[in-house]
């Protein structure tokens, strides 16, 4: 299983790299809504849909989101400021909402366990998701913002689970995710920070302006909502009773198993970006 993990995890890597690289901005659109398209037909499951055609229905509606935002963001061309901020103002404020429903957990299910609610979460989540994966791009060297924003996604998860391994002995999140310690989001959030310093002084003199104390900032809200994008995905799982999201990736379970945390911080990462004034 390990085996099979790495190997997945280094060709998923691999395609990342190369969409990002060499792919014009509207391919790497299209290619990353062909995943979160994917993701969507996963949620369904979690929204509590069973047929084959109502679960491809529920799929379908996100491309069609996804265009709307598209043209109407216009982030094939300029990506006026105004357009795009609100729609990453709305999923940031989605993602505070999301904590205080996993601390509830579950007395809180009443919140959102109709099928409706379950159903909006998720297009919610995997538009926001791309929205801001794009925009990211439409930045000066918005390919490495974008591989920095998975950089730092891994640090935390790698921090997380090894200091949690090490550490860990009070539970995060027990009704969600007993796996979880607040030793282990220390760690993460630690690791971030590490990462961050390291990029700091690696940044070139265009961007001196960056202050130090705003990217610390910055990487612990992206710690942060990282480990909360995981712990959301997981909150809906135990609700629904599965362990995985789906079984399209070998060794990995589900899509959205992997994507889970930087669909909590790419809002987070691109709207802290604006604030910074980058």
């Amino acid at each position: 299983m390990l085996r099979q993990r790495i190997i997945t995890g280094l060709v998923l890597a691999g395609l990342f790299l190369a969409a990002v690289a060499f792919l014009p901005l509207q391919a790497i659109a299209i290619a990353f809504a062909v995943v979160a398209t994917a993701g969507a037909w996963e949620w369904s499951q979690l929204a509590g849909f069973r047929r084959p055609v109502a679960r491809l229905l529920y799929a379908a509606v996100l491309p069609a989101f996804m265009l709307l935002l598209w043209q109407g963001c216009e982030l094939g061309g300029a990506a006026p400021l105004e357009s795009i901020q609100p729609w990453l103002g709305v999923a940031c404020l989605f993602w505070s909402i999301a904590m205080l429903l996993v601390e509830s957990y579950p007395r809180g299910t009443w919140a959102w366990q109709s099928r409706i609610v379950r159903a909006l979460m998720g297009w919610l989540i995997l538009a926001s998701t791309w929205l801001s994966v794009i925009y990211l791009l439409t930045f000066d060297h918005g390919a490495l913002l974008l591989v920095l924003l998975v950089v730092g996604v891994a640090a935390a998860d790698i921090g997380a689970y090894f200091s949690g391994r090490r550490w860990g002995r009070h539970k995060l999140a027990p009704s969600v995710s007993p796996g979880k310690t607040w030793e282990g989001l220390w760690g993460g959030l630690a690791a971030v920070m590490v990462i961050t310093l390291i990029i700091w002084q690696s940044l070139p003199l265009a961007y001196t302006h960056l202050e130090v104390q705003s990217l610390l900032l910055m990487g612990l809200f992206l710690a942060g909502a990282s480990i909360l994008g995981d712990l959301t995905v997981s909150m809906v799982k135990r609700y629904s009773g599965v362990k995985d999201s789906g079984a399209m990736l070998p060794g990995h379970g589900g899509l959205l198993d992997r994507i889970d945390s930087i669909c909590g911080a790419a809002p987070v990462f691109a709207l802290g970006l604006i604030l910074m004034g980058y």
